[in-house]
C-alpha cells in the first residue's frame, strides 16, 4: 500500500492511500496499529510528509562507491549521527539554506529512508524488517562547511539546520517492497541526474542497521532511519556543486516515486 498524508482545502490533515493512478481514498485507525482502507475519495489540496518522526537516526558513509569518491575507508560499524524534528520537510516545500548561520556549501542526499512501526529492541539481522512499517524518500540535506569544518568535529550541526529532512511522497508498505536492498536510487538537479545508484551498493543492509541500532536501545514507532548515500555528492564534483536559491532537487527511489523540493535562502525577516 502507498500511504500519503494530507491536507484538505479545511487546513485538516489526513491519512489516505493511493491506488496505481494516483487517486486518494480515506484510511482510518492508527498508522501504527490497525488501518482500514476505505473507498472514500479525499481532496488533497497539500502533500504532507507521510510520517511525523519520534527521531530521525541517520547513518553516514553506508555506501561502497560514496567511500571511494570521498577517499575514505569504509566502516568498520555504522555511522551514526541524528535529525531533530525541526528538520522535517514535506514534498514540494523549500529547502532553505542557512543566512544566519550562513553556509555557502549545502549538499544533496538521495537516501532510503526505513519508518520503524513497533517497539524494536535487540532484534536478529533475520528479524529486523519484520519491525518495518514501509519506506520512503529522503533528502539528508548537509551544509558541509558546518558539517566538517565548523562543527566541533561532530556532524550533528551541519544536518541539523530546518527544512533539511524532506520525506515523500508516499510511505510503502513491506508488502510491496520485500527487498529493500536492490531499489534503483537517483538524485536530479534541475532536471540532470548527479547521483545514480542501487540500494544494493549498501555497506550495512538495512536489516544490519535496524539490527545495529536496536542494541541495547529501543527504536520506538515513528523512528525514521536514514539508510546513507550514494556517490556523486556536490562536495565531490568537480567543480564542486553546491545548492543554489533557485534550484530543484528531485530525489527518486524506485517502487516510492519521486521526491521534489525547491531551494530558496532562509528568510531573514
Amino acid at each position: 500500500m502507498k500511504i500519503i498524508r494530507y491536507q484538505n482545502a479545511n487546513g485538516e490533515n489526513g491519512l489516505a492511500w493511493q491506488d496505481d493512478n494516483g487517486d486518494a481514498f480515506a484510511l482510518e485507525g492508527d498508522i501504527y496499529g490497525k488501518l482500514e482502507a476505505t473507498n472514500t475519495p479525499v481532496e488533497v489540496k497539500k502533500l504532507l510528509a507521510p510520517i511525523v518522526p519520534s527521531v530521525v537516526l541517520c547513518i553516514g558513509l553506508n555506501y561502497k562507491a560514496h567511500a571511494e569518491e570521498g577517499g575514505m575507508t569504509p566502516p568498520e560499524l555504522p555511522i551514526l549521527f541524528v535529525k531533530g524534528a525541526n528538520t522535517l520537510q514535506n514534498p514540494n516545500d523549500p529547502i532553505e539554506i542557512p543566512q544566519f548561520q550562513e553556509s555557502t556549501e549545502v549538499d544533496y542526499e538521495c537516501e532510503l529512508a526505513v519508518v520503524i512501526g513497533k517497539p524494536c529492541k535487540n532484534v536478529s539481522q533475520e528479524e529486523a524488517l519484520d519491525y518495518v512499517l514501509g519506506y520512503t524518500c529522503a533528502n539528508d540535506v548537509s551544509a558541509r562547511d558546518w558539517q566538517l569544518k565548523k562543527g566541533g568535529g561532530q556532524w550533528c550541526k551541519g544536518k541539523f539546520f530546518d527544512t533539511f529532512a524532506p520525506l515523500g511522497p508516499c510511505l510503502v508498505t513491506t508488502d510491496e517492497i520485500t527487498h529493500p536492498n536492490s531499489l534503483g536510487i537517483k538524485t536530479h538537479l534541475n532536471g540532470e541526474t548527479v547521483q545514480n545508484s542501487n540500494t544494493s551498493d549498501m555497506i550495512f543492509s538495512v536489516a544490519e542497521i535496524i539490527s545495529f541500532l536496536s542494541g541495547s536501545t529501543t527504536l520506538l514507532p515513528g523512528t525514521v532511519i536514514l539508510t546513507g548515500t550514494p556517490q556523486g555528492v556536490g562536495m565531490s564534483a568537480n567543480p564542486q556543486r553546491y545548492l543554489q536559491a533557485g534550484d530543484t532537487v528531485t530525489i527518486e527511489i524506485d517502487r516510492i516515486g519521486k521526491l521534489t523540493n525547491p531551494v530558496v535562502n532562509e528568510p531573514t525577516k
